[in-house]
């Protein structure tokens, strides 16, 4: 096979440096976006990319290449990529598909026991209040979902702040946020190379969520307050898993494309003007995902060729 198929599996280096521009510069809803579309594209292109260099094994070997009628040794004269290249390929799609399939799996699991358990909260305007002094809040994805939120939480914060949660909350919601985590963390399951990908849509989420409250009620200032206020509250209180909730504080630990922690940049960013749609990160990106769909797309034509020339046609 010829250098199309390497370029997928070379792209997603460039994951580390690409989400810190997207969560920095760019929207958030739109980063949100185009950071998860990057982890599906770029883990299903590299995935296919090793399946394809891993099928250039198999036909090397005589009892696949007898049922397949390929000629082993005219395969392994007209391909190109080394035997061990090939055979480290396999392995590597192999657990890679097998880590994909265990993900979807376990991630499955969590959203439909997170919807049974939304279905079976008795709600006032899918609002469920719950007698703890430990301050928490989080929405629950379900069918309708439902948002929890802590006695302690809402002693907490001030009454107009109670809106703001409310917001924050309901925009999770509605936008399906959980869907973006469980795509992200799908890409990065099957490559690990993007898992900087995975983890900032969980905080660009949280900043979506952000910006819709500070629409709603039309001052960043109090949302800013408000998030501060939450963070301390709950620096102490256990985090909830987070393929089932999605909290007020995003997750709960440090961000590694950034010094300063989610929360602190959060609150930052509430406080300066709102971003941009940046068209040049859009464009940057989309080409980004172009070539990796020219260069499967063309692996796979590589390989049709191959076959083709060892008998295959």
């Amino acid at each position: 096979m010829l250098y199309a198929v390497y370029l997928p599996l070379l792209l997603p280096l460039l994951a580390t440096w690409g989400a810190r521009l997207l969560a920095t510069r760019c929207e958030p809803r739109l980063a949100t976006w185009l950071l998860t579309l990057s982890s599906v594209v770029l883990g299903a292109a590299s995935t296919l990319c090793l399946g394809l260099l891993a099928a250039t094994a198999v036909i090397r070997i005589p009892l696949f290449a007898q049922l397949g009628h390929w000629s082993a040794r005219s395969a392994q004269l007209d391909d190109p990529t080394e035997l061990s290249v090939a055979l480290l390929a396999a392995l590597l799609v192999g657990g890679a598909a097998l880590a994909g399939m265990r993900m979807v799996a376990r991630r499955t699991r969590a959203i439909v026991a997170a919807a049974v358990e939304a279905a079976c909260m008795p709600a006032h305007n899918g609002l469920v209040v719950v007698e703890d002094a430990a301050p928490d809040a989080f929405a629950v994805p379900g069918l309708p979902g439902r948002i929890v939120v802590s006695t302690g939480m809402l002693d907490t914060l001030e009454a107009g702040e109670h809106d703001i949660l409310l917001a924050h909350e309901r925009a999770h919601l509605a936008a399906q946020h959980h869907l973006f985590v469980a795509f992200a963390q799908l890409g990065a399951t099957v490559n690990p190379f993007l898992r900087p990908l995975a983890t900032t849509v969980t905080y660009t989420i949280e900043r979506w969520a952000d910006e819709r409250a500070a629409e709603t009620t039309g001052d960043r200032t109090c949302v800013a307050r408000a998030v501060g206020k939450a963070a301390l509250a709950t620096r102490h209180t256990p985090a909830r898993t987070p393929g089932a909730t999605l909290g007020v504080l995003g997750p709960r630990r440090r961000n590694p494309l950034a010094a300063a922690g989610p929360v602190p940049r959060r609150v930052a960013a509430l406080l300066a003007p709102p971003l941009t749609r940046h068209p040049g990160l859009t464009l940057a990106t989309g080409a980004v995902l172009a070539a990796t769909t020219w260069a499967s797309a063309e692996a796979v034509h590589d390989l049709h060729l191959l076959l083709t020339a060892v008998g295959a046609g």
